[in-house]
């Protein structure tokens, strides 16, 4: 099972949300918003912690989000993958054997079909669908590309967690604290 069964991967926008993260059993998470500065004691301090972290190559601050900049970071800080809206990320986490997410936000069905292409090319581990409220569109998009879903953005309630993996999604992206408790 993706993840060991763990339905929320807390999206960590602060070090003080991953000190957070750390009072709960979670084992894989995603860094948001890093300063390039920060990105190695980040995920040193994560790893003796026995945590897998996810990073979000387009939120890092200071350092482009383009495959030179994933080849650096996949070489160097080693995260146990990356998340990023670009293919030419995707693919180069790939080739580097990182699992990869890629992130679509899917607003309306031309973006959907946009979206599938862009997928098809990236061949990524995962997709983190935006916004995660539409289980109509989780479940297009998980038969459509035959990929794990991971539903994100605009899910506040247990209730749109709960629908969001009935409708085919394996986790859910958040950053709400009240959601990590439930689902811990």
């Amino acid at each position: 099972m993706p993840f060991e069964g763990q339905k929320i991967l807390p999206a960590i926008q602060s070090m003080k949300d991953f000190d957070k993260m750390l009072t709960y059993s979670f084992r894989y998470g995603v860094f948001l918003n890093l300063h390039v500065g920060m990105l190695k004691s980040a995920f040193d301090y994560a790893r003796s912690k026995n945590k897998k972290m996810f990073l979000h190559m387009d939120l890092i601050q200071g350092l482009s989000n383009d495959e030179f900049a994933t080849e650096y970071v996949c070489q160097v800080i080693k995260p146990y993958g990356i998340i990023s809206t670009k293919s030419s990320v995707i693919k180069k986490a790939r080739q580097l054997n990182v699992k990869a997410i890629h992130r679509t936000f899917v607003i309306d069905s031309n973006a959907l079909d946009r979206s599938v292409q862009l997928i098809n090319k990236s061949d990524p581990d995962y997709i983190e669908l935006l916004p995660g409220v539409v289980p109509k569109v989780i479940e297009r998009v998980g038969i459509t590309t035959g990929k794990p879903i991971i539903a994100g953005g605009l899910i506040e309630t247990e209730q749109e967690v709960e629908e969001a993996l009935r409708a085919g999604a394996i986790a859910i992206t958040t950053s709400s604290i009240a959601l990590w408790t439930a689902f811990s």
